[in-house]
């Protein structure tokens, strides 16, 4: 609304909306390699910032220069998060001994950010009414602010780099080696590479979120009454979200059966076509959101390298471009093609998560 209100045409708009995407998917895996060779807190606390800028140029010189660059920022500022989080998590558990509660954790984590939905909603309606989006921006500004602030009170554990010896001296490697051990891992160690499959997979189901307020309309909810209506749907994904600890510990077959009965719930909502089957799309969200998390959980325990945050976000660039195919899909009129396409990765979990060989050749003595 508030790009539309400075005067730009819906073509413009979707243009902003690509930049956001192109930015993440580019910087996605150079980010993760920074935070890995840098600082995974200091990773969180930019992103927070510079999400706090976006903003700021949005309020203080709205026009389509502004918002592209304001998108940027954004862009850039959601890459550096992504990954960093979770390998930051993960390895300060691993060094305390307690990564079996990595997956409650995580899934409070998760559960938390979908909950989070509501009151910003809530105080959204509130702040525009008072202020306009001049109020609405500054106070996104405070809350990003806010978000890198706690970030800097987060414990950090580095994980150990294997460094290169030279005259007797260990160098600590530098950030393209740390870019390259992370995409080497991703790429070559068979466990990791299924886990990032399944992970970037299951992670561009979550875009189909974008459309449940249109699926609610278009099933007879009145628009006055559509967010009510929707406000179930976070809170179905949180609950699957915190419950995603819970369910750590079934078998990829299980969590295929989970997440085939969350696609079949989904597609039988549409083929009703009627408001009740909102329900159904809360409780097939919150299948998701628990196999999601569960997902997520396999990855970061499969990875051992040191340039965790770079492997997550490998499956965080794939995510996009997944994504994307799935938007360009429903685009075209063709929403049973993507619970085809969903009940296909359903089918695929138990391969992709299951027991794989990591065979890997011992160096020679001279080596």
């Amino acid at each position: 609304m508030l790009f539309a209100d400075a005067g730009l045409s819906g073509a413009q708009i979707s243009t902003l909306f690509i930049i956001w995407s192109v930015v993440g998917i580019v910087a996605e895996v150079p980010t993760g390699a920074l935070a890995d060779h840098w600082c995974r807190r200091g990773a969180l606390v930019a992103a927070g910032v510079l999400q706090a800028a976006g903003y700021v140029l949005w309020i203080t010189v709205p026009g389509y220069p502004a918002f592209a660059m304001g998108f940027v920022l954004w862009g850039l500022g959601g890459a550096l998060g992504s990954g960093a989080l979770e390998a930051l998590l993960y390895d300060a558990m691993a060094d305390a001994d307690v990564q079996e509660h990595y997956p409650r954790i995580y899934g409070r984590v998760s559960s938390v950010g979908l909950l989070s939905q509501i009151p910003a909603a809530a105080a959204a309606t509130v702040l525009y009414s008072t202020g306009g989006y001049d109020l609405v921006g500054w106070v996104s500004v405070a809350c990003c602010l806010g978000a890198a602030f706690v970030a800097t009170r987060l414990p950090e554990v580095r994980p150990i780099n294997v460094g290169v010896e030279l005259d007797d001296a260990t160098v600590e490697p530098g950030y393209l080696a740390v870019l390259r051990s992370g995409l080497g891992e991703a790429a070559r160690r068979p466990p990791v590479r299924a886990a990032v499959v399944a992970v970037a997979l299951l992670g561009a189901l979550d875009g189909l979120e974008e459309y449940f307020s249109l699926l609610a309309r278009d099933w007879g909810v009145t628009t006055q009454i559509v967010p009510l209506a929707v406000l179930g749907i976070p809170l179905a994904g949180a609950a699957g979200a915190f419950f995603g600890g819970s369910a750590s510990r079934l078998r990829p077959r299980t969590l295929a059966v989970v997440l085939a009965t969350s696609v079949v719930v989904f597609a039988g909502a549409g083929l009703y076509h009627r408001p009740v089957g909102v329900i159904g799309i809360a409780l097939a969200y919150g299948l998701y959101q628990l196999v999601l998390v569960v997902t997520d959980t396999r990855l970061q325990q499969r990875i051992e390298g040191s340039a965790r945050a770079t492997v997550t976000s490998v499956a965080g660039v794939f995510t996009d471009v997944s994504a994307v195919f799935l938007y360009a899909i429903w685009a075209l009129g063709r929403p049973v093609l993507v619970v085809a396409l969903a009940l296909a990765v359903a089918t695929a979990l138990p391969f992709l998560l299951g027991p794989h060989r990591d065979i890997r050749r011992r160096p020679s003595p001279e080596h």
